[in-house]
């Protein structure tokens, strides 16, 4: 079976596309994205001309969710293990064969789809973008021609369509978080205090400073269900 994982973000459309004789198209959803990203699924939807099959975690409801029942520290918080691996490693043990999976790692991301072949070396991969040398700016230019309606996120100016409160974020980009959406921000300020553990390395949400930080400068990556590279393995 061939399977496109789709993020809802632009690279990931343009990447299911771009790919022929797919079986299906998937999505994981958690509830922390914004609530826009389903009107851009149901547009991709339309686009491409079939179903965008949703699945979900029936164990963790939310981020939050999951940092409160897991750890020992908002850092190392296995969002992405919960809400989107193991998912994911749920819908194979009910879909047990040898898939093909197609991922929207851009031009720019080689490395990623490399360690996506080397960790995942029971199934096989195809990455529509760098097959064609696509950058994620290509994708939205080309989702721009194709009259998609890009996902709120990007207009107000975050690089991707994580999550909003998204725990790798860095100084920057929890100062955004502050003003764009501040009852997220106070809700996670406070969970940390309550857990004594901060998603910023040496300091808490509540101590941060406004303006410290500049989001431009601070790599963060696509939060997909590859997110956690290290940790697929086969367990």
């Amino acid at each position: 079976m061939k399977v496109c994982w789709f993020s809802c973000g632009i690279s990931s459309f343009v990447a299911c596309y771009l790919a022929k004789d797919i079986d299906k198209i998937i999505y994981t959803h958690v509830p922390d994205q914004h609530p826009d990203s389903l009107r851009f699924l149901h547009d991709c939807e339309k686009l491409l001309g079939r179903e965008i099959e949703p699945i979900q975690s029936d164990k963790y409801k939310d981020v939050n969710d999951v940092i409160e029942k897991n750890i020992n520290g908002i850092h190392g918080a296995p969002c992405t293990n919960w809400l989107k691996k193991q998912v994911r490693k749920e819908w194979e043990r009910e879909n047990p064969d040898h898939h093909t999976y197609v991922w929207g790692y851009d031009a720019n991301e080689k490395h990623r789809a490399d360690a996506i072949i080397k960790s995942l070396s029971d199934y096989d991969h195809e990455f529509p973008l760098i097959e064609n040398g696509l950058t994620k700016a290509e994708c939205h230019g080309i989702a721009d021609k194709l009259g998609l309606k890009r996902p709120v996120m990007y207009d107000l100016g975050y690089p991707n369509n994580n999550c909003i409160g998204c725990v790798k974020g860095g100084m920057g980009y929890w100062n955004k978080i502050r003003v764009d959406f501040p009852d997220v921000f106070t809700a996670r300020a406070k969970l940390e205090r309550e857990i004594g553990h901060s998603c910023l390395n040496g300091i808490f949400l509540d101590e941060l400073e406004p303006g410290r930080g500049r989001m431009d400068m601070e790599v963060m990556e696509d939060c997909t269900i590859a997110c956690q590279l290290l940790t697929w393995g086969k367990r």
